[in-house]
């Protein structure tokens, strides 16, 4: 434990004796670590206003043989997140029952769906719904609990549109030979919550580079996901144990869907009945499955059907 507090004890023992570009640095680091440990040095002193080189003096300063050796520091911090989210559930809910771990674990989900809903930046939301309804192809990446998200949009946008392509891999290689056409016609949606991951990080940078429309779909404006996105959609969550709370997150894609479907409604529509079709004509649903026309009813509203 020691060793994972450490970069945080060794800036409060020479905090007062740091300059004003030092301080900056400090405190977003103390506020900041699971952020910080994506960061480059070039990129938080881009994030800061100050110079890349303040940025590795200061980890000098703190004792570091330079900028990657504090970045290592850090990351150990964040892997250190998890098992003091499992003391954390102890503490909160040892001594609780049943039913009021569930009511405990439903309202704050419910919380973080009404912050987002006060937060979220419906300008932000706009621009994401016009670049994917516009996009030659669309790129979805969400990695290890993100991944359920990026499904969950992905299954619907490839019912919705044409062209959805959902990257799946276990490394950077792979990722990058999945996106290897991505040009400047495209988008890019990309899904990360802490603890951040790196690949989708590279994903959007590679994406940026290549001129594609990014979007990050993340918990705050400090996400290292915002480094390299057209726009940035923000949810708030919350780790209330081990696990991730993704309400917000996914009541959030939700609401893309549901836009996205308004945009074009006559487009959906088409692929709808014809992917009706074609499950009919192979006889994909069969009588023990739930009909298609009460997935319809999900759509209804969007494609402006006959109350």
């Amino acid at each position: 434990m020691a060793d994972q507090d450490n970069i945080i004890a060794r800036i409060n023992r020479k905090y007062s004796g740091m300059s004003k570009g030092h301080k900056a640095i400090a405190s977003y680091i103390k506020s900041h670590y699971d952020q910080a440990a994506f960061l480059t040095a070039a990129k938080m002193g881009e994030k800061l206003h100050i110079s890349e080189s303040t940025v590795i003096r200061f980890a000098y300063g703190l004792g570091y043989g330079g900028y990657p050796q504090m970045q290592g520091a850090l990351a150990a911090m964040v892997k250190g997140k998890l098992h003091h989210s499992v003391e954390r559930v102890g503490a909160a809910y040892g001594q609780s029952t049943q039913s009021e771990i569930l009511a405990s674990v439903l309202d704050r989900d419910a919380e973080n769906i009404r912050h987002t809903l006060g937060h979220l930046d419906p300008v932000s939301f706009e621009t994401a719904v016009g670049l994917i309804s516009e996009a030659d192809t669309v790129y979805v990446l969400g990695i290890r609990s993100c991944q359920p998200l990026a499904d969950f949009l992905a299954f619907y946008l490839q019912m919705i549109r044409e062209n959805v392509v959902q990257i799946k891999t276990t490394s950077v290689s792979e990722i990058f030979e999945q996106m290897i056409r991505i040009g400047e016609r495209d988008c890019m949606i990309g899904i990360s919550f802490p603890r951040y991951s790196m690949r989708t990080l590279k994903a959007m940078e590679f994406a940026n580079a290549r001129n594609a429309k990014v979007i990050a779909v993340t918990d705050s404006v400090h996400s290292p996901m915002n480094l390299y996105s057209s726009c940035n959609l923000l949810a708030k969550s919350d780790t209330v144990s081990i696990v991730d709370s993704l309400a917000a997150p996914l009541s959030l894609i939700n609401a893309l869907v549901v836009a996205l479907c308004l945009k074009q409604p006559d487009r959906v529509r088409k692929n709808l009945e014809t992917l009706e079709e074609v499950w009919n004509n192979y006889q994909v649903y069969m009588n023990d499955e739930m009909d298609y026309m009460d997935e319809e009813a999900m759509f209804g509203n969007a494609l402006g059907g006959d109350e």
